[in-house]
């Protein structure tokens, strides 16, 4: 994403919504890499959930990873 991801609009309201609740973080590292988050289930089950970034601030939805990691079976020993 590099420069153009700070012209975005969504990039801008993603920083003034952690702005306004209080989060500092400490400005160390790249900076240029974007995160994701995955559950995966046990066995053969695979990915159960899948968010990456596409934009700087995105924020995966609590309630589908508390979903998702609710379908999780325990393997058989």
């Amino acid at each position: 994403m590099m420069m153009s991801g700070f012209v975005r609009f969504g990039v801008w309201q993603n920083f003034f919504r952690a702005w306004k609740s209080g989060y500092s973080g400490n400005l160390e590292g790249e900076g240029f890499t974007l995160g994701g988050v995955y559950v995966i289930g046990a066995g053969r089950q695979g990915v159960l959930l899948e968010h990456r970034e596409k934009e700087f601030g995105d924020k995966v939805s609590l309630p589908s990873v508390l979903e998702a990691a609710e379908k999780i079976k325990p393997q058989a020993s």
